[in-house]
């Protein structure tokens, strides 16, 4: 079992770093785009050449139209997408000042209790994410520049959530059960290895 949600996660997380990628692309585009189309309307353009400014705005260069809808939309799926595999490896932020004197039985059971908590919250975000999106279907809500209805960006975070959630329940199982009976059944991480 671990074997199957460790490489879900893994898949995820690949996926959501693509998806980061081609925003990060999208974003320099659009910003490249941005600097041509001011520089093809600069005064001092017009000063040396007024042909270049008018043939560097003929072809069209500007930002990208509706650059910021698609990084929202990009930029939420991309945070669930990475949720799984952070839950996995125990790779959410702690500060262990207080806990570093305690006992290792003690410990456990701390890990444990705050996976349980952090793995309710992930549920409920994603079932409320999930009546978010129907929402968004039953009223036909669509971005302002481009268009697309926002439920296929509640709909693509929704499944990444899904996968968290999955992933969460999987680990607060493990986390509980190394705390009771010490046997580690998640992949080795940092943050509990007290």
């Amino acid at each position: 079992m671990t074997t199957a949600i460790e490489r879900l996660a893994r898949s995820m997380a690949v996926l959501g770093g693509g998806v980061l990628s081609l925003l990060v692309l999208l974003t320099c585009v659009s910003v490249l785009g941005r600097g041509l189309n001011s520089i093809g309307h600069s005064n001092w353009l017009a000063a040396i050449s007024a042909r270049a400014g008018d043939v560097l705005i003929s072809t069209g260069v500007g930002p990208v139209t509706g650059d910021f809808e698609v990084v929202e939309a990009g930029i939420a799926f991309a945070i669930f997408a990475f949720l799984p595999v952070c839950q996995l490896y125990a790779g959410h932020a702690t500060v262990d000042i207080f806990t570093s004197g305690l006992s290792e039985r003690l410990n456990r059971w701390l890990v444990a209790f705050w996976e349980v908590v952090l793995t309710a919250a992930i549920v409920v975000i994603t079932w409320r994410l999930g009546v978010g999106m129907m929402d968004k279907i039953s009223n036909g809500e669509t971005t302002f520049l481009l268009q697309f209805p926002i439920w296929w960006a509640y709909a693509a975070s929704l499944v990444a959530a899904v996968v968290a959630s999955l992933t969460a329940v999987y680990c607060a199982v493990g986390r509980v059960v190394r705390a009771a009976t010490g046997r580690d059944i998640l992949p080795a991480s940092g943050a509990e290895g007290a």
